[in-house]
């Protein structure tokens, strides 16, 4: 797949704000800092259209991106962040949730892993939360740069037997923003997932 065109369409705080559901979408989903925003960025060849930040938690919104005019990457607030109010966290969780679960038009939901750490508890249930649910889901481990070779295989070992935990077999793919890696194999997930 090549990316023609890209462009920030809106952001939605709510199920009611969302486009009609007339366009595939292809959902970015992570813990607060790890990377999902650069990954998108990176995806598109483009430098600062997803809004990153050193601040975790810098995406509070549903963030949709139009591609080549013809479906939409989508970049949710990430999970956990600490500083942000309790209740707050609980109604991203809630949204998140509910589009997970809820949005007819969703076709691919890519969970986005620091690869230097294990999958944390977070990560974890969204792991779980993806059992049953209708449209293919991979994990796209990031900063995968900032490790050896060696490093890079173990880390996909560990991803992977997180999700056979909950009877996932999912395709992992390790990624860098800095350096463009695994954008191939993106591309070629979202061509399939938007045909």
């Amino acid at each position: 797949m090549e990316i023609k065109t890209s462009e920030f369409v809106l952001g939605a705080s709510g199920m009611k704000h969302l486009p009609p559901p007339e366009r595939p979408e292809i959902a970015f989903v992570g813990r607060s800092n790890v990377g999902k925003s650069s990954l998108i960025n990176m995806i598109l060849g483009r430098r600062n259209l997803a809004r990153t930040s050193r601040q975790p938690g810098k995406t509070r919104e549903l963030n949709y991106y139009l591609v080549n005019e013809s479906f939409f990457l989508v970049d949710l607030p990430g999970f956990g962040y600490a500083k942000t109010a309790k209740t707050q966290r609980r109604a991203w969780l809630e949204l998140i949730q509910r589009y997970l679960s809820e949005r007819e038009s969703l076709r691919l939901l890519v969970h986005v892993v620091d690869a230097r750490h294990e999958p944390m508890e977070i990560d974890r249930d969204i792991m779980d939360a993806m059992r049953g649910l209708p449209f293919p889901y991979l994990i796209a481990l990031s900063k995968g740069d900032k490790l050896s070779g060696n490093a890079r295989g173990k880390s996909i070992a560990t991803a992977r037997r997180a999700a056979a935990e909950f009877s996932l077999e999912v395709p992992i793919i390790m990624t860098s923003a800095a350096k463009s890696m695994g954008r191939d194999e993106l591309l070629d997930w979202f061509a399939t997932a938007t045909s």
